[in-house]
C-alpha cells in the first residue's frame, strides 16, 4: 500500500466506526449521536485496526483461516485494549467500559465485544475492502489534493481535542 491509500482507508474506516458506533447508539439507546474522544465524526480505532488487518493478515495457502480468524480477533481486541487504557490514562475517562460484562479485562475489551470485531474484521477484509479498494482507484487523483488536507483536518481536531480534553478533565494542559 502507498501512503495515500494508508491514508485513505485510515480515514474512511474511521468515518465508518463512527457511523458504526452511532447507529449502535441508536438502537440500543435510541440516539443517534454517542459522544467519541474527538469531535469530528472519526474514531481512530477503526481505522488503525483494518490498517494492521489488511498488513498482517496472510492471503490464502495453508492454515490461512484459523490464522486469518485469530487475528481478525486478537488485532481489534487489542487496538481497543491498548486505546481505552491510554484514553483513560491520559484523560481520566472512559468512554466505554465494559466492567459490567462476563470475561472482561480492565472494562476496557470483553468476549462479547471481541468476537463482534471477529466478525466485523472478517467482513471487512473479505467484503468491505474490496469495494473500498474500488473506490480508492476512482477517487485516487482527486485524492492526491484533497487526502493532505482532510489528513490535515483530521490532525488538528486531534490536537485540539487532546488539547482541550485534557483542560476539561484535568484542570490544566499539563
Amino acid at each position: 500500500m502507498t501512503a495515500e491509500e494508508i491514508g485513505f482507508y485510515f480515514l474512511l474506516y474511521s468515518l465508518f466506526g463512527w457511523l458504526l458506533e452511532n447507529v449502535y447508539s441508536f438502537f440500543t439507546q435510541g440516539v443517534f449521536w454517542k459522544e467519541g474522544f474527538l469531535k469530528g465524526p472519526y474514531k481512530p480505532m477503526y481505522g488503525v485496526a483494518p490498517l494492521l488487518l489488511l498488513a498482517l493478515v496472510p492471503e490464502g495457502g495453508g492454515g490461512w483461516l484459523l490464522v486469518a480468524a485469530l487475528l481478525c480477533l486478537i488485532i481489534p481486541t487489542v487496538v481497543e485494549g491498548i486505546s481505552g487504557y491510554l484514553l483513560l490514562t491520559m484523560f481520566g475517562r472512559r468512554w466505554w467500559d465494559y466492567s459490567g460484562l462476563r470475561y472482561q479485562l480492565g472494562g476496557h475489551v470483553c468476549l462479547r465485544f471481541s468476537l463482534y470485531w471477529g466478525i466485523l474484521s472478517a467482513l471487512m477484509l473479505k467484503g468491505i475492502h474490496p469495494l473500498a479498494e474500488q473506490a480508492y482507484q476512482s477517487v485516487a487523483s482527486v485524492w492526491n489534493v484533497a487526502g493532505p488536507v482532510l489528513l490535515l483536518l483530521f490532525a488538528v481536531d486531534l490536537v485540539w481535542t487532546c488539547l482541550t480534553r485534557r483542560w476539561e478533565f484535568r484542570g490544566s494542559f499539563i
